[in-house]
């Protein structure tokens, strides 16, 4: 019997966000223990998910142990990650020996103490349960890879969709591969090539070029003889950390040598199609002009720089705002203003409110916006939806909500927390058809694609101030890597 523990603590951190992360956000999303995390993800297409799966393989037994997720956002205050870390290494050491640890992490963690807490954590993991035991990190395809992840971690898988869809099958991947090394099958030996090159967001979508081309090569080299896996990680701009960017790896059957040289062909690869690396997105002007002459809709509007899924905090009205003023009719964005929720709950439904909302932690996606209407729809925000969806995810809760129908429009959803728009039935639970509008405002970039494609006529990506700017000349660095492409042109790399 192969004995594995499943672990896990994913955050993406947005070093620009205002907010700092701590127990308070991960308790609010859920710090789950044992039977608590089966209940959560035995259902779902998650990488824990994943984790759970192997365990109905002959001979494996999966114990989950802890795992916690949050938003997307600030860093991670130094109690908040000491605490969760403790829990996870302490919970390690009572339950086991081990033969095996499967830890479910982002590869974009970064703490206020602790630029590298994925390293961090996986450098603890590796103490609590000794050299011996096999050691496998599942991360996002946003990873910044670091040098620590792959030294303490055996085995290191990423997704290879944008938007993720693949989740649960690289955990299973994973899984395996740690089943095997446990049993002496398979002798993993990885390597890893950091690309000085920022992939801009507006680029990373898997299905278009670059992204396409790039994982075409990654295909040949996963084909190849020797190879147990393979990842190029985008890695995430919105982390300031040294760290940060794109990154190969390759993990090989006790072949060094072979790693090393299919992790560089790779990052050859990368670096030949660097020029592609920004994308390209529509100024606002345009994008309402293109929304309101569209023959049909709905045109899905990406708010780019209010991007929750990369750490924003979903509270820009910059698009709002412009489309009432040109005139822009059959509109519905989601918007998170807790002290709005509140409001209208009070209200009631059918109660008419007037509210400040929006732009309530930056200035540059405001100013927040006076509305008067009435409230249509009231909701706990709890909400399931059994996918397709980015990352997997099932269960959501956006927390209280309201919908608003503003005088002269638009339709605004109020959440009380920040919540990627990956699901329809974000909306469909509110009694709202997102065909019936005109254009929907969505915080993302590539997440709410698996869910809005299908139904939208068109699709923009909308160049807006924030966070998650799409021009990161925008941004003020201050630990990034130097020289980086495409900040400093002269770079030479390979």
């Amino acid at each position: 019997m192969v004995r594995l523990a499943a672990v896990g603590l994913v955050h993406e951190a947005n070093t620009f966000a205002p907010s700092r992360v701590d127990l308070v956000d991960f308790a609010a999303d859920g710090i789950l223990r044992g039977p608590e995390i089966v209940d959560r993800h035995g259902d779902a297409d998650t990488t824990m998910a994943g984790f759970l799966a192997a365990g109905s393989a002959p001979g494996v037994e999966v114990v989950p142990l802890v795992f916690t997720t949050t938003t997307p956002g600030g860093p991670i205050t130094p109690d908040a990650l000491e605490t969760l870390a403790d829990e996870i290494l302490s919970t390690l050491a009572e339950t086991g020996p081990w033969d095996g640890v499967l830890a479910a992490l982002h590869g974009a963690a970064v703490a206020e103490h602790r630029d590298d807490a994925d390293g961090y954590l996986l450098r603890q993991v590796r103490v609590a349960v000794g050299p011996d035991t096999v050691v496998g990190a599942a991360l996002d395809l946003h990873a910044n890879l670091s040098a620590a992840v792959c030294a303490y971690a055996d085995i290191v898988t990423t997704h290879r969709t944008n938007p993720h869809l693949d989740a649960r099958l690289r955990a299973e991947e994973l899984a395996a591969l740690v089943v095997r090394t446990a049993r002496d099958e398979i002798r993993p030996s990885q390597a890893l090539v950091q690309v000085p090159a920022a992939l801009g967001i507006l680029a990373q979508n898997t299905g278009e070029p670059p992204m396409r081309e790039i994982l075409a090569g990654l295909d040949e080299v996963l084909a190849s003889p020797g190879v147990l896996t393979a990842s190029v990680a985008q890695g995430c701009p919105y982390a300031d950390v040294p760290h940060m960017g794109m990154a190969t790896l390759v993990v090989t059957d006790g072949d060094p040598s072979a790693a090393r040289s299919w992790a560089a062909a790779l990052a050859r690869q990368v670096w030949s199609r660097r020029h592609e690396f920004s994308g390209r997105s529509a100024r606002l002007a345009e994008a309402l002009h293109r929304a309101a002459t569209a023959r049909k809709g709905p045109v899905l509007l990406l708010d780019v720089g209010d991007n929750i899924g990369a750490g924003a905090p979903g509270d820009s009205v910059v698009i709002v705002a412009a489309a009432r003023q040109v005139g822009l009719t059959g509109l519905l964005a989601i918007l998170v203003d807790a002290d709005g929720v509140t409001r209208c709950h009070r209200a009631g439904t059918g109660g008419r409110v007037e509210l400040l909302v929006g732009a309530r932690t930056d200035p540059r996606v405001g100013p927040p916006l006076t509305v008067g209407g009435v409230v249509r729809r009231l909701h706990a925000g709890r909400y399931e939806d059994p996918g397709p969806t980015h990352a997997g995810h099932r269960h959501y809760d956006a927390g209280p909500t309201a919908v608003v129908e503003v005088d002269g429009g638009p339709t605004l959803v109020l959440t009380t927390r920040p919540t990627p728009p990956t699901s329809l039935v974000q909306l469909t639970c509110l009694g709202l058809d997102p065909t019936g509008f005109r254009a929907i405002v969505a915080k993302g970039v590539h997440a709410p694609l698996a869910a809005y494609a299908p139904l939208a006529t068109e699709i923009i990506a909308v160049d807006t101030p924030g966070v998650t700017s799409a021009d990161l000349r925008r941004l003020s660095y201050r630990r990034r890597r130097y020289p980086l492409w495409p900040f400093e042109q002269d770079v030479t790399f390979g």
